[in-house]
């Protein structure tokens, strides 16, 4: 099975219970989760054997949660080159913003400079249309398990 570890940046804690829900629906199908708090983020480079899925919320206007900002400071300033890495992004907004889910896109693009390969395309989960951004991504997973066959 798999090796995947997940990271979060969240406000108010929902893109971290949306995290643990898809680590624990996950590692219920066999595979082998990490999923990093704030604390293991600081020296944190992902391996390039291991997939990636970050589940981030998007704040103020447009920015990355304050948690999970020092991490995206230091990939982006120590610029590892990661060719080999697959990720998925779980963006979490609100569409009536025009900064919708602007966090997940900077990382989608962020990790795209750094030469790794998204797995899926960015899932947007808008907080105008479900309160439960959980319910959400438990029906996006077969969609990252396909990928993960076809890789």
């Amino acid at each position: 099975m798999a090796e995947v570890s997940i990271v979060f940046g969240t406000v108010y804690g929902g893109a971290q219970f949306t995290a643990e829900t898809l680590a624990k629906k996950l590692q219920e199908k066999g595979h082998h989760i990490s999923l990093k708090q704030t604390a293991e983020l600081q020296d944190y480079v992902p391996s390039e054997s291991e997939y990636l899925i970050i589940v981030c919320s998007t704040t103020g206007q447009g920015d990355l949660p304050d948690d999970i900002f020092p991490w995206f400071a230091k990939l982006k300033s120590q610029a590892p080159y990661l060719p080999k890495l697959q990720y998925s992004i779980v963006a979490l907004g609100d569409s009536s913003y025009e900064t919708f889910c602007a966090a997940g896109k900077q990382f989608d693009e962020l990790l795209s400079e750094l030469g790794a390969k998204a797995l899926t395309p960015l899932l947007e989960i808008d907080a105008s249309e479900t309160m439960e951004p959980e319910v959400e991504v438990v029906t996006w997973i077969p969609t990252w398990l396909d990928a993960i066959n076809k890789d």
